[in-house]
């Protein structure tokens, strides 16, 4: 493995941190300014809206510069962010210097997906896009964890200046381990743009809106669902949540190792399991024992789609795929956004707390669908010369 990707692993694993611990710290945020869980629950949105905005925004600026700058650019946006969070006297700062560091996000993970790919031989690039995604799962088994806990101990300041200092050893890492990699030749915003017009690279990203949306209709409630559902204490949720991070893990490197041998089985492997284990889960609910291994394969199932689908965007995208890539990942965040959005309004209605399974059932199965419908689209298509096609054809093979 090119210690470069450990580089890259270690910067998504401080941004995998800030982006979820958040999460467990809100009644310590809002009790420190006096404000309403709700209120405090913007820093999560106001985070979602930034990596979306921020993805096609800041890739975009940096077309006209080295990938490897443009990464030692977002991680200092990243540290920045967290910097002024940590210190921020009133919520709106707090607020600001959040939405500063989700603009890192997406650019960070679609510029160094590209990256990670272009660092190995091409049999190996969605396994060495899941390597650097690793940092990201692993940072809600360990980070998350570690960052609440550190924050209800001695104050969720603390928390967010550890982060900004794992910024900084991202930094560094790049800085010293990622090879100078030369501007791609006609790199520009107009040439990125025309990755757009490939159906192809519009319906990779549209399973990733549905299928991980599947996983975060399900997880955004896991608190209330565990609690009164299956009878767990309030204080096991934080572990049920490990377990979340431990298949998305497994998942991650497994979807990574699979998808360089058969990209679109792989997908319709995870996008199918994904829907069936979603709304079974609704039933499992009831029960200690198969809630826990449900939320361990959501997680799995949820995250073996992450390597193949960023693979299919840059495959598919061809001699354009930086832009792409990053807006697949903010296509990840819009996921996240509408299926909790969805799934609060399932429980608004009465529904109960299992009913945003069913939801994230639907959402995976449409994302299946499509995944079907992109697949029969390229075998029918006349294959462009030149280009690389993301699964071998035909399918049997």
């Amino acid at each position: 493995m090119p210690l470069a990707l450990l580089a890259l692993a270690i910067g998504a694993f401080g941004i995998g941190t800030t982006e979820f611990v958040v999460m467990g710290l809100l009644p310590e945020i809002a009790d420190d300014y006096g404000v309403s869980i709700p209120s405090a629950g913007l820093l999560v949105t106001g985070y979602a809206i930034g990596v979306v905005i921020g993805a096609p925004l800041m890739t975009a600026l940096g077309t006209r510069i080295g990938r490897k700058t443009m990464l030692m650019i977002l991680m200092g946006l990243f540290v920045v962010g967290n910097l002024l969070s940590a210190v921020a006297p009133i919520m709106g700062v707090m607020l600001a210097g959040r939405i500063v560091a989700s603009l890192a996000h997406g650019a960070f993970f679609g510029i160094g997906s590209v990256v990670a790919a272009d660092l190995v031989a091409p049999d190996k690039k969605a396994g060495a896009i899941a390597t650097m995604f690793t940092g990201l799962t692993v940072a809600n088994i360990a980070g998350v964890p570690l960052g609440t806990f550190i924050g209800q101990a001695v104050g969720w300041r603390v928390t967010f200046a550890v982060v900004a200092a794992l910024g900084v050893v991202g930094l560094f890492g790049i800085a010293k381990l990622v090879p100078a990699l030369p501007r791609p030749e006609g790199a520009h915003l107009r040439r990125e743009l025309t990755a757009f017009r490939n159906p192809q690279v519009l319906l990779a990203m549209a399973m990733t809106v549905l299928g991980f949306g599947g996983v975060f209709a399900a997880i955004t409630y896991i608190a209330p669902m565990m609690t009164h559902v299956a009878g767990y204490s309030d204080g096991a949720v934080t572990w049920l949540l490990v377990l979340f991070g431990v298949g998305m893990f497994l998942g991650n490197l497994l979807g990574g190792r699979f998808a360089d041998r058969k990209l679109m089985p792989m997908l319709y492997a995870s996008l199918g399991g994904l829907a069936v284990v979603l709304a079974l889960f609704t039933l499992t609910a009831h029960n200690k024992i198969l809630a826990a291994v449900s939320i361990l394969l959501v997680g799995g199932l949820g995250f073996a789609t992450v390597p193949p689908l960023q693979k299919r965007v840059l495959d598919q995208a061809h001699g354009a795929p930086t832009l792409a890539s990053a807006v697949n990942i903010g296509a990840f965040n819009l996921g996240n956004a509408l299926a909790a959005w969805l799934g609060g309004q399932v429980i608004a209605a009465g529904l109960g707390y299992t009913a945003p399974n069913w939801v994230g059932a639907l959402l995976a199965g449409s994302a299946l669908l499509l995944a079907v419908w992109s697949a029969v689209l390229e075998h029918r298509a006349p294959v462009r010369e030149g280009a690389v096609t993301a699964a071998p054809v035909p399918a049997h093979h």
